[in-house]
């Protein structure tokens, strides 16, 4: 029997090497196709899985955002009399404490900030004279902790004090006591004939608008989870002055705010669902009617999803309305079927209905909430506000994200 040469012996190893090699080489292939987190997956490539009138997030906010510390709130009520303190917010190390209050001679709905520290003292007027802020729950702290954020715009000049009549003017041979003055003094700061979103650091100084489009209403924006930015909602005047006519709810473009003051628009159509950021901070996503928008915001060539519901929604709404008329009392909303399917991006609204007559139950998305990368919680709902504000056939509904399937070339 002839025998096997150590020839033939190297020739195999090479061989099994090259073998081995050229699958090693696939199998990273396949690895650099398939992100190996949902972050790294662009908004137009998500897939998503959406099951209808699930039970509402556990991780649903529920902090009370007109609570008070009660220092302060003692504060108020035995020296600051005149004041009237609306809320406190803490920071989030629980050193610092801001004190939102009114006082009698802001107009309207504007009050005033001030900075505590946690135990109950008063540290320094945060806002200066020449600005009325507005919506008080927009009083925020960075979730760092190093930045105070509100939204005020120009205080609005008080009526000039009428000359007083010439039997009380005063003694011109008296020299005139100077009155003592305790306010403040206050670097200049840029204000603004609409509101627009403010940014101090911790202790209350280098305070600057962080927006300056004079003409837009910032009414709303929410900090990412990383601090890296802001997301917001504004809209124009006329346009605000037209929803409170029609007794709507606020609605606006969102975008996107660096800290640097430098915006992106992420969308030109109006909503009225506060945008949320997805927990590891890339994206951003909000609702038009029934259609969920997502958006990259960390990418160099970001993207966006827009995922049309309207039909999954009519036929989980209509099997809603079916299992709410039926007698038996422990009888509970029947879910519609999880549908999976892609999102891509889209900047057409939703589709005309395809029937005139929509269940009772269908209604538009009014909130989000984005507790984990996969897991994206809407609520749909009717907003009525007169005679009252209130919530009606109040729905949540979940899409379980995911990335498309790549195929291997």
């Amino acid at each position: 029997m002839a025998r096997r040469t150590p020839t033939s012996h190297v020739f195999i190893i090479i061989v099994t090497l090259v073998i081995a090699a050229g699958c090693k080489s696939v199998i990273d292939r396949r690895d650099d196709v398939r992100p190996r987190v949902l972050r790294d997956v662009p908004s137009q490539n998500l897939a998503y899985r959406l099951t209808a009138d699930t039970t509402p997030p556990a991780e649903l906010d529920s902090v009370d955002t007109l609570e008070k510390f009660e220092t302060i709130a003692n504060d108020f009520s035995t020296k600051r009399t005149d004041d009237a303190l609306l809320r406190t917010v803490k920071s989030p190390d629980g050193r610092r404490v801001l004190a939102v209050y009114a006082t009698a001679d802001e107009p309207g709905a504007a009050f005033r900030i001030d900075l505590y520290n946690s135990e109950g003292q008063f540290l320094r007027n945060v806002v200066p004279p020449d600005l009325s802020c507005f919506f008080p729950e927009m009083v925020t702290w960075s979730p760092d902790g190093n930045s105070i954020n509100f939204i005020a715009r120009a205080r609005v000049a008080p009526s000039p004090t009428p000359t007083p009549p010439p039997d009380v003017l005063p003694d011109p041979e008296v020299s005139p006591e100077p009155a003592p003055s305790v306010a403040p003094l206050f670097a200049p700061v840029a204000s603004f004939n609409t509101e627009q979103i403010y940014i101090a650091n911790r202790d209350g100084y280098e305070l600057k608008p962080l927006t300056a489009r004079e003409g837009l209403i910032y009414f709303y924006f929410a900090w990412a989870p990383d601090a890296h930015a802001i997301v917001a909602l504004a809209c124009k005047e006329d346009e605000w002055t037209e929803r409170e006519r029609q007794s709507k709810t606020p609605a606006g473009r969102p975008r996107l705010v660096m800290l640097d003051g430098s915006e992106r628009l992420l969308d030109d159509g109006l909503t009225g669902a506060l945008p949320v950021w997805s927990p590891d901070a890339s994206k951003v996503a909000t609702a038009f009617e029934t259609d969920v928008a997502i958006y990259d915001v960390t990418s160099n060539k970001p993207t966006q999803a827009r995922i049309n519901l309207r039909d999954q929604l009519i036929t989980a709404s209509t099997a809603f309305d079916e299992a709410a008329r039926k007698p038996t009392p422990s009888a509970s909303p029947a879910a519609s079927p999880p549908a999976s399917t892609s999102a891509s991006p889209s900047t057409s609204p939703s589709p005309s209905p395809t029937s005139s007559r929509e269940p009772a139950s269908f209604n538009p998305i009014i909130r989000l909430e984005w507790p984990s990368p996969e897991r994206l919680y809407f609520q749909t709902a009717y907003v009525r506000l007169r005679p009252i504000e209130a919530f009606t056939f109040p729905r949540w509904h979940l899409l379980t994200l995911s990335a498309q399937a790549a195929i291997l070339k």
